[in-house]
């Protein structure tokens, strides 16, 4: 679980945020002062998401300098109720990966943060996903639980890997489809459910949980 670190001093913002997060399978540590999220620093973060203006005397610059002089390659993502091309290039150039401005959506931040984990962090992660007492090996392909292999067809194996990196995330039968059988398929989505069906007959520590009238999550 990838933690993100969130500064952000207006309250009712922040515990949305923090709740869109959390549902997408991100541990999310909130301060509402810079000076608290400066005291931080040091402790585990893989990202940061830094509201520039904050209500003590510290600033979202502050925060992002004081980052960069323990770690040069933690991502930041700005976020400002200015939409400034000044800011913006401040921003970049302490450092930032990201710059969003308010009001944004939620669920756009969540896809950014997504899009910069996955970037920072793909090259590095290993072909090996631990889940409950399963062994899953990207590479291979291959499942195994206590030494067991389990076969799992291509698509099976497929589906398996979308849900162990969205965990938390809900998928439409729509988009399950277009990720494991791909964007030519023409048929039911009902296929999706057997699939499900299939995949937790064979794998039933999983815990994947239906989406009434919608589609699956795997938490």
């Amino acid at each position: 679980m990838y933690t993100i670190c969130y500064v952000e001093d207006e309250k009712d913002l922040a515990s949305l945020v923090k709740a869109y997060l959390e549902k997408a399978g991100y541990k999310v540590i909130s301060f509402s002062k810079g000076s608290d999220a400066i005291n931080y620093i040091g402790n585990k973060a893989d990202l940061w998401i830094l509201d520039i203006m904050l209500g003590d005397d510290i600033s979202g610059y502050d925060v992002i300098s004081a980052i960069r002089k323990k770690d040069d390659n933690v991502p930041v993502i700005f976020t400002s109720a200015r939409d400034e091309d000044l800011d913006k290039i401040l921003g970049l150039e302490l450092g930032s990966d990201d710059y969003i401005t308010k009001p944004f959506s939620s669920k756009e931040l969540v896809l950014r943060v997504n899009k910069i984990i996955k970037r920072v962090y793909k090259d590095s992660a290993t072909s090996k996903i631990i889940y409950d007492e399963y062994e899953i090996d990207k590479e291979k392909r291959t499942v195994t639980l206590k030494g067991k292999e389990i076969n799992l067809t291509t698509l099976e194996f497929d589906l398996l890997i979308l849900f162990l990196e969205n965990t938390g995330k809900g998928f439409s039968r729509e988009e399950i489809l277009n990720s494991v059988w791909g964007e030519d398929y023409f048929g039911s989505d009902r296929v999706v459910d057997d699939l499900v069906r299939r995949l937790r007959k064979k794998m039933p520590k999983l815990k994947i949980s239906s989406i009434y009238g919608f589609g699956y999550r795997m938490s």
